[in-house]
């Protein structure tokens, strides 16, 4: 074999491993890209996962907040603005109007059937297991003027909260109060049976 054949030789076989470590190369890239596209599409699906879970929690949210009656809403507001909440939710409402706490008109005296009332409500909030905060919010029917309905209203609240603290040691930090005067009633105001209905205090529990 002459030295030209063995240096043509030479030349094809280096020309041949030039060509399959190419080819070598550029499937490791190709390979790299499709992992790199493959991660790519799974933190896709894994961002559009979290942003429909979000979504459907916030619609849950909205739900719940949607069943809360406007005092549970606007006392779950005026908490979440204070800071004084851990959780920002509403654990129950609870109404004492004629039929637990008979407040007479142009008073703010609690009975005795109202006490047991109030001992029965501190009960189930000294149950809770987490931190709680209590909004205590006073209400009058509409004899009498706005003013003398928004003293008389906070006057019942205040009245409330002043007992729950001292006949069952609730503290006074973890309550406030607030009149709603003759501005959101419960029932028409035209007949006897509204009117008392209407001469209510609601306490929100929240967390």
């Amino acid at each position: 074999m002459t030295m030209h054949s063995n240096a043509t030789r030479l030349l094809s076989l280096s020309l041949l491993a030039a060509a399959l470590g190419g080819c070598a190369t550029s499937k490791s890239v190709d390979e790299k890209i499709a992992e790199a596209q493959a991660q790519t599409s799974r933190k896709l699906e894994t961002v559009e996962t979290q942003v429909e879970d979000l979504q459907q929690k916030q619609k849950q949210t909205d739900v719940r907040l949607d069943q809360l009656s406007q005092e549970s809403r606007e006392a779950l507001k005026r908490a979440q603005e204070a800071g004084v909440l851990a959780k920002g939710k509403v654990v129950f409402e609870q109404t004492f109007s004629e039929d637990r706490v008979k407040f007479a008109v142009n008073s703010y005296d609690i009975p005795k059937e109202g006490q047991a009332a109030l001992d029965e409500f501190a009960g189930k909030v000294k149950a809770l297991s987490d931190q709680y905060f209590i909004e205590v919010q006073g209400h009058t029917d509409d004899t009498g003027g706005t003013r003398l309905n928004d003293e008389l209203g906070q006057r019942r609240a205040d009245s409330v909260r002043r007992y729950l603290s001292r006949s069952q040691s609730l503290p006074l930090a973890r309550m406030s109060t607030i009149s709603y005067g003759d501005t959101l009633p419960a029932e028409s105001n035209k007949t006897k049976k509204g009117r008392a209905a209407n001469r209510r205090v609601v306490l929100v529990v929240l967390e």
